[in-house]
């Protein structure tokens, strides 16, 4: 039911002498200056509590205090990195922003597709949560970005999700692990949203902080973009949702904001609870306010609640807000003031509205049984002023709560133990490399039961990937792709990658590595990269270590975006990572900026899959190989080693595939298109081939003469600005053709067709061959064996 219609607004409480007395207002914060403030409890540093002091002229009242908190927190704030994520607006091109309709600063960044069409994207964390309560964070955090979707005027059409874990032999692991998957898989398919793709990975490092990131893109017309602001005095403020409750307070803007060390504040709030039925009914509910045209702008309601709204609402604006507390709809009637203000409880949504459109408004929640409330009135006041029990207990700026909080310059340096581990090569370390054909076969079989390159199958059939029917590719193709546009075809191909062990030998290559791969994952689809989100997995901001890879990573990918015309769009950053003593190698998590790309194909019936589905085919390998081992899988897999550099980016190489990609696609040149990463060759031959149940015979001799290496690096080796490409014999030579004038290294290594690979080409034993039934039970079986 509404709360509220035009005609009649609520009565507002009078003044009651009784509440008063425990009501910590403006009044008696002006009179009682010296009254001790639980801001260490909230997470504040004195500082920051005399900075709010200053602000106001005064102590703040309790629920002052609350918001600045939630809001100064540095999940909402990004004051340890908003200094350095300036670089981002600061190298952008003319050239980056020709599809750019809507970019960083806003709910989700908007890329302009063709045709009228624009999409929407983005990835964040919802980390901390989701190792406190693996489900319910998990669910959440789908449910939050979905909202930031929404809010942009846009229909949620796909998630995917970017999911680490710690060790899996742990004892824990299994319990975050089952509840994650279970959350994410909960809410995503009750929402009737397909999950078309993501990353899986297992490693120590993340052991007490998992990563639990998701992604949502939507879709819409160029004229339906909507941003949230409060303009226009007289301006009805709406929430409406669901109810406000105690789950969640301080929630994702607390949790995320601190580590889990013993020895600080208990600042372990309970996680937000999730309803993906009621956010299913708030999509269509606020789809059809969008296009009744009875909104002037919506906000989610994430972090920090409803202080977080009617703040960034009104600090957007050009004007004031006033919000009358009293009216918001409670679950729980024994919230005070802060816990109100604070609430992260699940999809809710604030609203602000025309007061002569109110009654529409009313009519169209009322039809979708969405309860809602008027909250709150626009004014010119320039002030966000707050009312409870009929007394004034919030008067602020709002732009010193939701812009213009602290900002730190934190000290940071280069690891003293940075310079070991890079010198700790997989050379130096004298690892033995496998030589015979018979060792190589038994490497590549383990690297392929691997957890991390085994298949995600386990996880992904949980979810509902073909759900709404828009689904053109999906995991375990190596990018997602969903069309748009019914009539033309016109779509989007999505992919997120990230490697952490990469981000921990040069945080600032990994970072540039991560693009590399997400970029090139989407366009062996066929699809042309347009545009990138990112989502900053990193340690304590506080630790100079951390600090340091945070801004190498940075810096890194400000200046591969530039190279590669794409830019960051919108994104999110994840600091706090990490519980070990600071200075430490293994003090936090692996450096691991999770970087999505998004590119448009004008027909999605036309995009290559990532395995060969026919015998006959010609496979080309696109791209040179040297001997980089340093951080691959099969240093971890074979010799639980991590040191050296990583492999070398070269993004002009990248621009250069790409383009002989999107060519080979329109041209109908490719029929299966599968990068080399993780593992490198061996792996993407026996993933190609397992995709469709085609096998290949393949041939290094071409390789290892024209690239200088040996079998194994052939094999095995992680260079980047490599893909795998079936094409059909008659028209191999137009290929061919392409990638040599595009300077492209091009080279046949074999052929598809029968039950098995088999590679032959220089090795001792002369070849060797892996059947597709045994390669299947070994990519399969893995996760299945582990957490049942």
């Amino acid at each position: 039911m509404t709360a509220a219609s035009a005609d009649a607004v609520p009565a507002r409480p009078q003044p009651d002498q009784q509440l008063d007395q425990h009501l910590d207002t403006v009044d008696r914060a002006a009179a009682t200056p010296d009254e001790s403030l639980p801001y260490a409890e909230l997470g504040l540093k004195p500082d920051e509590c005399q900075r709010i002091r200053d602000l106001l002229g005064r102590r703040p009242t309790a629920a002052e205090l609350a918001m600045y908190s939630v809001m100064w927190s540095e999940h909402c704030s990004y004051k340890s990195s908003k200094v350095h994520l300036k670089k981002f607006g600061d190298r952008v091109t003319d050239e980056m922003t020709e599809h750019l309709l809507v970019g960083i600063g806003e709910n989700a960044g908007v890329v302009d597709i063709g045709d009228g069409w624009a999409v929407t994207f983005k990835v964040e964390s919802h980390n901390h949560p989701s190792f406190v309560e693996p489900y319910q964070g998990a669910a959440t955090g789908v449910g939050g970005i979905v909202r930031d979707i929404i809010s942009m005027g846009a229909r949620p059409v796909a998630v995917m999700d970017q999911l680490r874990f710690g060790d899996v032999d742990h004892p824990d692991t299994a319990r975050v692990v089952h509840g994650v998957v279970s959350g994410v898989g909960g809410y995503g398919n009750s929402l009737g949203l397909p999950n078309i793709g993501g990353e899986l990975v297992f490693d120590g490092s993340y052991q007490g902080n998992p990563l639990v990131n998701a992604l949502c893109v939507g879709v819409l017309r160029h004229e339906d973009i909507h941003l949230a602001n409060a303009s226009g005095a007289g301006n009805k403020v709406v929430l409406f949702g669901a109810r406000t409750g105690g789950d969640g307070i301080g929630g994702a803007s607390i949790l995320a904001s601190e580590t889990f060390e013993d020895g600080v504040p208990a600042k372990r709030p309970s996680v937000q609870v999730g309803d993906p039925f009621m956010e299913k009914v708030l999509i269509e509910c606020c789809l059809e306010l969008y296009a009744a045209h009875v909104v002037e702008g919506i906000q989610d309601l994430g972090a920090a609640g409803i202080s977080c709204a009617t703040s960034e609402l009104a600090s957007n604006g050009d004007g004031g807000m006033h919000v009358w507390l009293d009216d918001v709809l409670l679950r729980d009637p024994t919230l005070n003031a802060g816990e109100i203000l604070m609430s992260e409880s699940q999809e809710r949504m604030m609203a602000v509205v025309r007061p002569e459109k109110l009654d529409e408004f009313l009519a169209i929640t009322g039809k979708w049984d969405v309860e809602t409330a008027v909250v709150g009135e626009v004014n010119d006041s320039g002030r966000l002023t707050i009312d409870h029990h009929g007394q004034r207990i919030v008067d602020v700026d709002p732009r010193t709560v939701a812009h213009e909080g602290p900002v730190y310059e934190r000290p940071y340096a280069r690891p003293a133990w940075q310079d070991a581990l890079q010198a700790d090569t997989t050379v130096a370390a004298g690892l033995a490399r496998p030589s015979s054909g018979e060792e190589l076969r038994a490497t590549a079989l383990r690297l392929l039961a691997s957890p991390n390159l085994a298949s995600p199958a386990w996880v992904t059939d949980q979810y509902d990937r073909f759900v709404q029917g828009n689904t053109a590719l999906a995991q375990p193709d190596d990018g997602g792709v969903v069309r748009v546009d019914e009539t033309t075809g016109r779509g989007v191909a999505l992919a997120t990658d990230a490697n952490g062990r990469y981000g921990k030998l040069d945080p600032r290559t990994g970072a540039q590595l991560a693009l590399a791969e997400a970029y090139r994952n989407v366009a062996t689809t066929g699809a042309k990269p347009l545009a990138v989100t990112d989502c900053l997995n990193f340690g304590s901001p506080e630790h100079p270590d951390s600090m340091w890879q945070l801004v190498e990573a940075i810096e890194g990918l400000a200046d591969a975006c530039q190279e590669l015309g794409v830019p960051v769009t919108g994104g999110n950053v994840s600091l706090y990572n990490g519980t070990g003593e600071p200075g430490q190698i293994d003090s936090a998590i692996h450096p691991t900026p999770v970087v999505g790309v998004l590119g448009v194909l004008d027909d999605v019936r036309t995009a290559v899959p990532s395995g060969w589905q026919r015998a006959g085919l010609a496979v080309l390998l696109l791209g040179a190989t040297a001997d980089e081992l340093d951080g691959s899988a099969w240093a971890e897999v074979e010799h639980g080693h991590l040191g050296g550099l990583p492999p070398r980016v070269d993004l002009a190489a990248e621009r250069s595939l790409a383009s002989v990609l999107v060519g080979a696609r329109e041209q109908g040149l490719a029929e299966a298109a599968h990068d080399l990463s993780e593992g490198g060759l061996v792996q993407g031959l026996l993933e190609a081939s397992l995709r469709f149940g085609v096998g290949v015979t393949a041939d290094l001799a071409a390789v290892t003469a024209r690239d200088g290496v040996s079998p194994f690096a052939a094999l095995f080796s992680e260079s980047t600005a490599r893909v795998l490409v079936a094409v059909d014999p008659a028209r191999e030579a137009e290929l061919v053709s392409a990638a040599e004038a595009a300077g492209v290294p091009v080279a046949r290594v074999g052929e598809t067709g029968g039950e098995a690979v088999v590679v032959s080409g220089g090795f001792d034993g002369g070849t060797f061959e892996i059947a597709l039934d045994e390669a299947r039970e070994a990519h399969e079986g893995t996760l299945p064996r582990i957490f049942g």
